[in-house]
């Protein structure tokens, strides 16, 4: 990366972060030293950013659709034209390398997902329409949304959360993961430079703040991104507002792999769906499930690759892999895999940390001859390693690929698409891919079941999630 993307970054820095002296140190999750101090607001201040989001909101939706849209796109510019500053800062703070599916391609996909809720029809239709009535079903803003995100891709989720809420004339307060609010603020604040005043406002504090956003009388919406435990809360104390919910919480995707199918031609597929931002996506592969006649092919080519990916600094331009970005999910993959070494599993690749990189790497892990029962299987590790449970029996395999209590994600692998399609039924979950594992798209709805949440974003489902209905019905129209 350059000096002068390094510069810039600098110069957002400045313009976010809390004054000398003062807010919460910020450490690079590679090398762990202090790249800059988030605000620290108190509950006195979200009740401050509600109040002025709420006081803007109505003038934001009176705009109209065409001059939100206009607006929208300009914000998308300004992200790309700033996008190597904040993909340096994403890199430090969150400790995603800058280039493969990390940094780079999130920050490209914030403008792209602004563009593509730019290009949504306006959510509506014509119930009915005869010779006496005449209804129909409308859209409107919903007020105030609370935008509740991650650590994990912080930019990104950010925008699926903002870009429909602003989308449908609602102002948003977003607040980002105390792991990683500095990235978030400098989106926002380059996203200000052409948005009008208080339509989207960023606030950082602890659990407090969110505590604070859930249950406030005046936020009419919450979309929330995290685990599944905390959106439980969230469900808690949005009681007694009754503020709409979005939940996108905990996963523990499973994949089948059926038997026939050619090991060496998903490999690096299976991979990338396992350890995409080294395993910190809700939507990774956390479980995979081989049949036995090709089971031993799958696992080697898992470890060939596992073993050659570059793992390092997010600023070497070289490395696809980073750290984990905090202490505490770098103690849940560790305490999973020495789990699972107790129990007597193979230990193909990784296995161990990589103290020489830095204090929160950990090696790309390959885990195979695990049972079903052991804790890495059924636990979430959110971290780079894989779990490879051997099958003979394929109802068995459904079986223990549904047995969880969350269903974000799955994917089922075979040399025929027509027969994986067919198989994909049998999953419970929100999504499933064939023949891939974790990728979405503007256009196509995404949401979870069981305990993964309820809600659905992306598409012109994602615009509805974030407005209310109105029926509108009368005598039958003229002509």
């Amino acid at each position: 990366m350059s000096d002068s993307a390094a510069s810039a970054a600098a110069a957002l820095l400045d313009r976010i972060q809390a004054p000398e002296g003062s807010g919460r140190e910020i450490p690079d999750a590679a090398t762990r030293e202090i790249i800059g101090r988030a605000p620290v607001d108190t509950v006195a201040d979200v009740d401050g950013a509600i109040a002025r989001a709420r006081a803007a909101q109505p003038g934001w939706e009176a705009l109209g659709h065409e001059k939100r849209i206009e607006l929208l796109l300009a914000a998308a510019d300004a992200i790309d034209a700033n996008a190597e500053a904040l993909s340096y800062v994403l890199s430090r703070e969150q400790g995603k390398p800058l280039n493969g599916p990390n940094a780079r391609f999130e920050l490209g996909a914030c403008s792209a997902w602004l563009r593509a809720n730019a290009a949504i029809a306006t959510p509506g239709e014509v119930l009915l329409d005869d010779e006496s009535t005449h209804a129909e079903l409308v859209y409107k803003a919903a007020g105030v949304v609370a935008a509740i995100s991650p650590w994990n891709w912080p930019l990104m989720i950010t925008i699926w959360q903002v870009a429909p809420s602003l989308r449908m004339g609602n102002a948003v307060v977003a607040k980002p993961s105390e792991y990683t609010p500095l990235s978030v603020l400098a989106l926002i604040a380059v996203m200000n430079d052409v948005l009008p005043e208080d339509v989207l406002i960023g606030i950082s504090g602890d659990r407090e703040i969110g505590a604070r956003l859930s249950s406030h009388p005046d936020v009419d919406k919450i979309m929330f991104t995290g685990s599944t435990a905390t959106g439980r809360k969230i469900v808690e104390a949005s009681a007694g507002n009754l503020a709409r919910l979005t939940l996108e919480m905990g996963g523990n995707d499973a994949g089948i792999v059926l038997p026939g199918t050619d090991p060496a031609a998903i490999a690096q597929d299976l991979f990338w769906g396992a350890f995409i931002n080294t395993g910190q996506t809700c939507a990774a592969m956390k479980r995979l499930y081989v049949h036995d006649s090709i089971y031993d092919d799958v696992v080697a080519a898992l470890a060939d690759i596992a073993q050659s990916t570059p793992i390092g600094n997010g600023l070497d331009e070289n490395n696809v892999l980073g750290p984990l970005q905090n202490k505490p999910q770098f103690d849940i993959v560790s305490r999973l895999v020495d789990d699972a070494k107790a129990r007597g599993a193979r230990i193909v690749a990784g296995g161990e940390a990589a103290p020489e990189l830095g204090e929160l790497f950990y090696r790309p892990t390959i885990v195979a001859d695990i049972p079903n029962d052991a804790a890495l299987v059924q636990e979430e590790q959110f971290g780079p390693a894989l779990p490879v449970i051997r099958y003979s029996d394929i109802d068995e395999a459904f079986a223990w690929a549904n047995g969880v209590d969350v269903g974000l994600g799955a994917s089922v692998w075979s040399s025929d698409p027509e027969e994986a399609r067919a198989a994909a039924t049998r999953m419970q979950s929100g999504t499933v891919w064939v023949n891939s594992h974790g990728g979405v798209h503007p256009m196509v709805p995404f949401g979870g079941v069981k305990s993964s949440g309820y809600g659905l974003e992306f598409g012109a489902e994602g615009l509805k999630s974030v407005s209310v209905t109105q029926v509108v019905s009368g005598p039958a129209r003229k002509g």
